[in-house]
């Protein structure tokens, strides 16, 4: 149960934040039209992100970083428009009002789309090793995966709430700064695709900020939170000593409830702040399990171009572990494990596009990722999408399999 509670806490708060705020600051400057528009673009966000986590969970057809590069290009593209269009207050009049609420449904749609589709995901992974939704292991799972779901919900709400009460200089600075720690670390996966797929060359500068945004990214999520959290503050202050005037005694309830009901909402975005913190913090620690990865196993054989790996190293249908060990000192590691009821083998890095060079252990016949607990569906190794490890090129004959050298080189940054 934990494990999805922390797993759904990481995977969508700082975006549930972030959609608050843009929906807030959208209840205060847009007119009805307009707003319909950036709900319009949610809803197929949503749809969008659905449609992806079936495909990459039952296909090969979708290359995940790939994709996620075009989502991310697309998100940052959009957010550098939106600011140029925003510079002064968009207006409800005229051909090209349109634009920025335009900008900011597609925003949305990539926010969503980067967050939600591993979370749809989670009961399929887990069935995949329960096989039955009636099962105590699904069901806390389940329950665990709500749960997050349920505090994003409310942060969301918290975030939209509290930046309604905001003047609209304020409530744009906040959506600015919440959409730039979005931004920075969308870029930080951008240049990463990029690493990857060789679309662009080695670069230090970007290759060390990468780093540093994959290494510290839940510091950005309680950055993205702890935003709100002083808008809260600030908001709960200045309803204690709010003045406004009124012209009768129905008049001043109407005012004080409204404060009142600013400070409920004001109090569950510290709530969830807190939260936040013991759930990547202390529920993340006590909830973790060392798990010890079987140790790097002697290949065949290895020339300048190719490793060797005999059929014989691989016929127990158990997971095996190899590696190729760079100039640079860097230890590029693969598996490959025989796949059930045929000849074949899956082969791919110790590496997947969503949780990085975290490695995959076997447990009870399963091949397990060691970060999010994902169960592999073992016939699926060596395809694309979801949590499986990324696919190198190989070659299977003469009773062996020959793994390219210059294929594990491609992902040298993935190790280091």
């Amino acid at each position: 149960m934990l494990t999805y509670l922390i797993l759904t806490t990481r995977a969508v708060l700082m975006e549930a934040a972030v959609l608050g705020v843009m929906t807030g600051w959208t209840k205060i400057t847009a007119g009805k039209t307009h707003r319909r528009i950036v709900w319009a673009f949610a809803v197929i966000g949503v749809l969008f992100s659905i449609f992806i986590a079936v495909m990459r969970n039952t296909t090969s057809m979708i290359d995940t970083a790939i994709l996620n590069g075009w989502i991310y290009t697309i998100g940052l593209a959009a957010f550098v428009l939106f600011l140029i269009f925003t510079i002064k207050k968009p207006s409800d009049h005229g051909v090209f009002s349109v634009i920025p609420w335009v900008l900011l449904g597609v925003i949305c749609i990539t926010v969503i789309a980067y967050a939600m589709p591993d979370v749809w995901a989670y009961p399929y992974h887990v069935l995949q090793q329960e096989s039955t939704i009636i099962s105590t292991e699904f069901l806390m799972s389940m329950i665990g995966m709500t749960a997050g779901l349920i505090l994003a919900v409310v942060t969301f709400l918290a975030s939209e709430r509290c930046t309604r009460r905001l003047s609209y200089t304020l409530a744009s600075v906040l959506l600015r700064a919440e959409l730039l720690i979005n931004a920075a670390l969308r870029l930080s996966n951008l240049s990463s695709v990029f690493f990857q797929k060789k679309i662009v060359k080695s670069n230090h500068t970007m290759f060390a900020y990468t780093v540093f945004m994959k290494n510290h990214k839940d510091w950005f999520l309680f950055l993205a939170v702890s935003l709100v959290v002083l808008t809260a503050a600030g908001l709960w202050a200045a309803s204690l000593r709010q003045k406004e005037p009124y012209r009768n005694p129905a008049e001043h309830r109407k005012i004080r409830a409204k404060w009142r009901r600013t400070r409920r909402w004001a109090s569950a975005a510290v709530i969830c702040f807190i939260f936040v913190i013991l759930n990547l913090t202390v529920i993340e620690k006590a909830n973790a399990t060392d798990v010890t990865l079987s140790p790097v196993e002697e290949v065949s054989s290895m020339d300048d171009e190719n490793i060797y790996v005999g059929f014989d190293l691989v016929e127990d249908g158990h997971l095996h572990r190899f590696a190729y060990e760079t100039e640079n000192g860097v230890q590029i590691r693969f598996i490959v494990i025989k796949k059930p009821n045929g000849n074949s083998y899956g082969i791919g890095l110790d590496a997947c596009d969503v949780c990085g060079e975290t490695g995959y252990y076997e447990k009870d016949g399963q091949v397990v990722c060691n970060l999010c607990d994902v169960v592999m569906n073992i016939s699926t190794i060596g395809f694309k999408g979801g949590c499986n490890p990324i696919v190198i090129p190989y070659e299977v004959s003469n009773g062996q399999i020959k793994v390219p050298i210059a294929g594990l080189l491609e992902y040298e940054r993935e190790f280091k």
